[in-house]
């Protein structure tokens, strides 16, 4: 595995097996995307929420690269009409399409049947290459495919050692479905764990380096904040080395389904 390696998606598309997240990266974000694409970074995760999507779009045009040569998240809200927010979503970043637009929540204890087929019809009219859900749960995502024949590509979820779902895991593996990690860094709350630490310092790595290689190698797709240089880089300086199986289950061992923000909305 390497940097610019990539995932298939259950629809023949491939997505980066690293992103950049840029929740509340509002400072300089043209700057901060326009480094992380020169570092390599080829993904770059935003919604309209965010405040980022403008300065994501000018980062693309500066950054001389192919539109198909980064990939592209964006969400709607579980108030919107799904393929007109959509549209909105396109028209601040600059953009034709969205490699993949997602259901950023689902609409309170329900699936949102109305918003996936507008999503549905967003990807039929070439909006976007692939679309899936945020913070859903299993029979969540079930509902979705059940009603309308098309399961979602990804769900993106908050996801680290110390808070993540095996239950969930499978599901997406047995479906085909990839799971996209968002905030895989605790958003530094849990970067100085003894254990972690500890783990850490037998590859010479950094605690947020480790987190992020443990979700390359559960096969999760991690998307670390970072908006500093020498975070950026840090970031995605972890295809140089392998976490043992031994290393892997006592990473593993530290789920205790701890959320940075609340709580896991899927477990």
């Amino acid at each position: 595995m390497r940097a610019d390696s990539n995932l298939a998606l259950h629809t023949g598309n491939e997505m980066p097996v690293l992103g950049l997240g840029t929740w509340e990266l509002t400072h300089d974000t043209t700057g901060a995307v326009l480094h992380a694409l020169e570092l390599g970074y080829r993904m770059i995760d935003t919604a309209a929420d965010y405040g980022t999507q403008p300065g994501i779009g000018a980062a693309l045009r500066q950054s001389g690269l192919d539109r198909d040569a980064v990939y592209v998240v964006a969400k709607v809200e579980e108030d919107e009409d799904a393929w007109q927010a959509t549209r909105s979503n396109l028209a601040e970043l600059g953009l034709d399409y969205a490699d993949l637009v997602l259901i950023h929540r689902p609409p309170g204890r329900r699936a949102g049947v109305e918003l996936w087929e507008g999503l549905v019809r967003a990807k039929a009219d070439g909006l976007a290459k692939d679309i899936g859900v945020s913070n859903y749960r299993i029979e969540q995502i079930g509902e979705l495919a059940e009603a309308s024949g098309e399961t979602p590509a990804v769900n993106q979820i908050e996801w680290s050692p110390f808070g993540y779902s095996t239950e969930m895991l499978g599901y997406c593996r047995r479906n085909g479905i990839l799971i996209q990690a968002y905030s895989p860094l605790t958003r530094a709350r849990r970067l100085r764990d003894e254990e972690l630490a500890s783990i850490a310092d037998t590859y010479g790595k950094s605690t947020a380096q480790l987190l992020i290689r443990w979700s390359l190698q559960l096969g999760t797709v991690p998307l670390p904040k970072a908006n500093r240089p020498g975070h950026l880089a840090e970031n995605i300086r972890v295809f140089d080395f392998d976490i043992t199986a031994y290393d892997m289950a006592r990473l593993n061992d530290l789920n205790e389904h701890y959320s940075s923000l609340t709580s896991l909305p899927y477990v």
